[in-house]
């Protein structure tokens, strides 16, 4: 049996010859459990979109989702650890906090901006893309600007759970805004006349417009809203892990190569813009 000694008024307790302070342990056993999963089972689970062209889209013919940030989660996790395998989980606005706080996921890449609010939930890396809010429209709208946008007789499409959302009604307080489940549905709502502009990051928007020639961005960029990969909380070795890997990325040419292979040939969008994050 090993000896216990209890130093009264020190606070510490020493097994044997190694001591041990108070609360320190549970402590340490709580950080990093996401880090040392992953390097465990060699996997890194991502919550990603997969309705959001350009971004996270899921080709129906490989039945694999395909985007910028998909091939960003796949440099990271590589990175992070060479033996490791990515595998993506679709997520929404709504669900991605919950699913990643639940741990479903490892981590979040899904056009989600850094802000104080979520910053209270989940920790993030520093920014891998500098997104900002833009309007997209049917062609021969006469909404323009964000301006044009703040009257009654508006009714503006967003999703839940995005920050989007919540600017529009700051931006514009008279306009109707109707918040729905995903950019699939708020796409369809558009174009089937259930609303009269759609509002979120432009470089999702982007992509909407890339796949329908009836549609239109207008207004130009109105926010900066950086991007950041969300973490569980009490994981620092794996927020600092993952912003080790986007420094290399962008040191290597990597980031640059990937940003222009998804944005480079969108019309009216200079690619060169995204990267000053």
């Amino acid at each position: 049996m090993k000896k216990i000694l209890k130093m009264v008024g020190l606070g510490t307790v020493v097994l044997g010859m190694s001591m041990v302070w108070p609360g320190t342990g549970q402590a340490d056993e709580k950080q990093n459990q996401v880090l040392n999963k992953i390097e465990t089972r060699h996997e890194m689970v991502w919550g990603t979109k997969a309705d959001t062209r350009l971004m996270g889209l899921m080709n129906i013919k490989t039945g694999k989702v395909e985007g910028f940030d998909v091939d960003v989660a796949k440099e990271v996790t590589k990175l992070i650890d060479p033996k490791a395998k990515p595998v993506f989980n679709e997520v929404t606005s709504g669900t991605r906090i919950p699913l990643l706080r639940n741990g479903n996921i490892d981590a979040i890449i899904a056009t989600m901006s850094i802000t104080p609010e979520r910053a209270k939930a989940v920790d993030f890396s520093k920014p891998y893309l500098m997104a900002g809010q833009s309007l997209l429209v049917k062609k021969g709208s006469s909404i323009k600007n964000i301006d044009d946008v703040n009257h009654q007789n508006v009714t503006i499409l967003g999703v839940q759970g995005s920050t989007s959302v919540e600017v529009a009604k700051q931006k514009a307080p008279n306009a109707k805004v109707l918040a729905l489940s995903d950019y699939a549905t708020a796409l369809s709502a558009l174009k089937a006349g259930q609303g009269d502009v759609l509002t979120t990051d432009a470089s999702i928007l982007a992509g909407m417009a890339a796949e329908d020639k009836h549609l239109q961005l207008v207004g130009g960029v109105f926010t900066e809203e950086p991007y950041g990969i969300a973490i569980a909380q009490d994981n620092p070795a794996l927020v600092k892990k993952i912003n080790r890997a986007l420094a290399k990325m962008r040191g290597d040419g990597t980031y640059d190569r990937l940003v222009k292979k998804w944005f480079g040939q969108v019309p009216g969008m200079d690619w060169k813009e995204l990267t000053k994050s």
